[in-house]
């Protein structure tokens, strides 16, 4: 959710006339990656469910790269804050790709405690 706010804030300063198309995709992009880790966690019972909703957070913050490094190609954000933004969504996607790798580790199962 960090992630989401910085993003928020970013993009605060875009030109008004991109107030309908890169400023939402790449706001709303950012926020879909909170909901849907959100979302993988409620659904740790359920192992295919759990890894989908980690690959669609996967998805939706390499979306959110491609339209900061847009913002920075259209210079309405500076290279050293795009770059420290995407530097935290690979690190991000790291842990993503480590959870749906072994969700094993993560999924709840009937009788066995949970990890977390």
């Amino acid at each position: 959710m960090d992630l989401a706010v910085e993003v928020q804030v970013a993009s605060n300063h875009f030109p008004s006339n991109e107030r309908y198309s890169l400023t939402d995709q790449v706001r709303r992009s950012a926020r879909s990656v909170a909901a849907n880790i959100a979302e993988a966690w409620r659904k740790r019972r359920y192992g295919p469910a759990f890894v989908a909703k980690l690959n669609d957070a996967e998805g939706e913050a390499a979306e959110t790269q491609t339209h900061l490094e847009l913002s920075v190609r259209f210079q309405y954000l500076m290279a050293d804050r795009a770059s420290a933004l995407d530097q935290r969504y690979e690190r991000l996607l790291g842990q993503l790709v480590t959870m749906s790798a072994r969700p094993e580790l993560w999924v709840i199962r009937a009788g066995k405690s949970q990890k977390s």
